[in-house]
């Protein structure tokens, strides 16, 4: 199938197959027009000699024009049998090419070879390296996450949540979770903040219920010591320890108090204490699984999801948001590991290697069929013209050699029967 000039990618490969077939012709033609000169020469060894080796170079040009179009077409359009051998065996021709290139061109050998010779991962770590090239790639991975949450069945995610979370913090492993956190929140003195909320609320309950607890202390000292005692001493006895209690307090309020200090160590023991004792550990992960399990945990849980979910998406849809930020870092990391790490780049090419070989014997069976399919739909007339195109140069050298050949085997084998025979009929 031939296209224009301007637009034919193969018209380079046209234009060099119109010179040799020129050529090719030109010398059969060259040829026929010698045998005929020779029948007006004058009669002689040499005129007989010319002519057998021109009767012989015309056949063997013809022999071989026949051939070489016998593969692309019917010889002067007649319908031949086992012409037009390449236009009819198209799909032969599919499959033994595919055949070909996957057997013998994709083979686990030249797999290796090419992977040793690329350093995948060298190559990798400049791409991670590189903010510019790396950062539409964060861009686009983070763009995939609302659709990857999208797919996901709210239902068996909160499941999932509400099974796996127990297991997680049930155990040492829930322990040490929780040490890790409270020994973060002692660091940070935020312990304390905690502290100073608790003695608030105490003295505010207090204070709301003071005539109350006045009350009820006065009653209690009345059953313990009488309705004499409770008389004369009941209500003092009441305000003098509700005044104990609020000066206790006060002196907690400030930062340097004893009290606050004596928590804090406290806190500080029982972390301790999480991570180093196991039946510590195993009591803290029976309270966390008792309690993630309960029924209104799990909606909370199950709220937890969706709030985090929404906020995901939202977050995934920005370019300087903290998901497209986090894979950035990711990226950055994991190039940096492997410029340091020659033995990471190792592990990362014999990975690449070894997944590229497991898949080698599938690649190689859709690599062959897509050949077969792809040359098995093109046009009967395209096949036959993208070979010619490619091979066709090389095949009319077959026919100027045929020529050739031709002419010169015709006068050795002349000269031959003159010998022996003394005279050759012609």
């Amino acid at each position: 199938m031939q296209g224009s000039p301007a637009t034919d990618p193969d018209a380079d490969l046209r234009r060099a197959l119109s010179r040799h077939r020129a050529l090719a012709t030109g010398m059969l033609v060259g040829m026929g027009g010698l045998l005929v000169g020779t029948y007006s020469m004058p009669p002689g060894y040499w005129t007989d000699m010319l002519q057998a080796s021109a009767k012989a170079g015309v056949v063997g040009g013809l022999a071989d024009w026949f051939a070489v179009t016998a593969l692309f077409r019917r010889p002067l359009g007649l319908p031949i049998p086992h012409t037009a051998i390449v236009p009819n065996q198209k799909e032969r021709l599919g499959r033994a090419l595919g055949r070909f290139v996957a057997g013998h061109v994709i083979t686990e050998a030249e797999v290796r070879r090419v992977i040793g010779r690329l350093d995948l991962a060298r190559i990798l770590q400049g791409f991670l390296a590189d903010p510019a090239a790396s950062k539409p790639a964060a861009v686009a991975m983070a763009g995939s996450l609302p659709r990857i949450l999208a797919s996901l069945e709210d239902g068996r995610a909160k499941r999932l949540m509400v099974r796996l979370l127990p297991r997680i913090v049930s155990g040492p492993a829930g322990a040490r979770l929780v040490a890790r956190v409270l020994r973060a929140f002692v660091a940070s003195g935020r312990h304390q903040e905690v502290f100073s909320l608790a003695v608030g609320r105490i003295k505010t309950m207090l204070t709301e219920r003071e005539d109350a607890l006045r009350t009820a202390i006065a009653s209690r000292i009345r059953a313990e010591g009488g309705a004499l005692i409770g008389w004369l001493a009941g209500a003092t006895m009441a305000n003098r320890i509700l005044h104990a209690i609020n000066a206790e307090l006060e002196k907690v309020q400030p930062e340097d108090s004893d009290l606050r200090a004596a928590f804090g160590e406290w806190l500080r023991q029982e972390i301790d204490r999480l991570e180093t004792d196991p039946e510590r550990a195993e009591a803290i992960g029976r309270v966390l699984r008792d309690a993630l399990s309960h029924p209104s945990v799990a909606i909370w849980l199950g709220d937890v999801w969706a709030r985090l979910r929404t906020a995901m998406t939202v977050d995934a849809a920005r370019e300087d948001g903290r998901t497209v930020a986090l894979l950035s870092g990711l990226f950055a990391n994991a190039g940096t590991l492997l410029a340091e790490d020659a033995a990471a780049r190792a592990r990362l090419n014999a990975a690449v290697e070894g997944v590229l070989i497991r898949l080698l014997p599938s690649a190689q069976t859709q690599l062959s069929d897509f050949i077969a399919g792809v040359v098995g739909n093109w046009d009967a007339r395209t096949v036959a013209d993208k070979i010619e195109l490619r091979v066709g140069r090389d095949l009319q050298y077959v026919r100027i050699n045929g020529t050739l050949v031709g002419f010169l085997a015709g006068g050795a084998l002349f000269a031959l029967l003159t010998a022996v025979f003394g005279g050759v009929a012609h």
